[in-house]
């Protein structure tokens, strides 16, 4: 954002894709969920592509420093020191961690 001073929107991403079937397998991964998945593939499940165009931000020189999967073992990290803390601070509002 040092660099960008327009007024249109920037998309960020990555410029790569992941279907939602092969995103809920590699969250599972990197959580350690084991009990498998079942698709059915007989009902459709949105748009085929979402992927963001983001040429005009990588034209200013952006990169992602870390790729998905890695993220999301940051993201879970982070989650699992301070789900309790983010609970006890009623910041979770209803939700349930167990």
């Amino acid at each position: 954002m040092k660099k960008y001073s327009g007024e249109s929107h920037l998309k960020i991403g990555a410029g790569a894709d992941i279907a939602v079937g092969d995103l809920a397998v590699l969250i599972g991964e990197v959580v350690g969920y084991t009990a498998g998945f079942a698709f059915d593939e007989a009902k459709p499940d949105g748009t085929p592509r979402k992927l963001l165009d983001g040429r005009r931000l990588s034209g200013l020189g952006w990169r992602p420093r870390i790729g998905l999967r890695g993220g999301l073992r940051q993201t879970y990290a982070w989650f699992l020191e301070n789900a309790t803390s983010e609970m006890d601070n009623g910041y979770a509002g209803s939700a349930s961690f167990q």
